[in-house]
């Protein structure tokens, strides 16, 4: 559609046929340098052969001859050096006529997409993105709320009766005993072990009330 509109398509065909016709024109060109060439290399092979033969006269025309050649073959290098820098410039203009068409169909599309998406619908987009964002987020403090019995109950009390059980465990933990460490050996002179004390026999509830009634007569 921009191609269209610019004419570009038209302009590029109009460059590479010019282009064409002078690539068709230098090649041509080269040919006719070529030719020249040979027809100079043989008028300097003639004036040798007429040197030889002492005809000095038919010698010199080939040489003059020789130097209308190498005029034309001057002229051919100075026609090819002048189309040589018409490609170049055509070329470069080329270059710069698409670089030119480039950016102007990326400023077209830019203000299509600009116009398409204006201002407005952008904060109307982020207004309906910010009001679906809180939405969700009271949908969800909703369902994280506690229901029935649960929200009956009072977190204060539950701090209170957790830092009781807390206070609990500490105090029961400070009441335990402390492990008491081995007694130390004792040392016997001579080498001898110390004897060790009978085990003392674990009396029965008869013989305890036989010590208390024998110690009632005794008083």
């Amino acid at each position: 559609m921009f191609s269209r509109i610019f004419g570009k398509p038209k302009q590029e065909t109009n460059a590479l046929t010019t282009l064409d016709k002078l690539n068709e024109t230098l090649e041509m060109l080269e040919k006719k340098e070529k030719v020249l060439l040979k027809k100079a290399a043989g008028e300097v092979e003639k004036a040798k052969e007429f040197t030889r033969a002492k005809n000095k006269r038919a010698a010199i025309q080939c040489l003059k001859r020789k130097r209308l050649y190498e005029q034309q073959i001057e002229q051919l290098g100075n026609f090819q050096l002048r189309i040589h820098d018409q490609m170049i410039m055509l070329e470069g203009a080329k270059a710069t006529t698409e670089t030119v068409d480039a950016l102007r169909t990326g400023a077209a599309a830019m203000k299509a997409m600009q116009k398409a998406t204006n201002i407005d619908d952008v904060d109307k987009t982020m207004d309906e993105i910010n009001e679906q964002t809180e939405n969700m987020k009271q949908i969800q403090e909703a369902l994280a709320t506690p229901i029935g019995s649960a929200a009956d109950f009072d977190e204060d009390e539950l701090e209170a009766e957790l830092e009781e059980l807390e206070s609990a465990e500490l105090e029961e933990q400070l009441l335990q005993p402390a492990t008491t460490a081995p007694a130390a050996p004792v040392q016997v002179p001579g080498g001898r072990l110390p004897a060790r004390a009978a085990p003392q026999k674990q009396r029965t509830a008869e013989e305890d009330e036989l010590a208390a009634l024998q110690a009632e007569m005794a008083l």
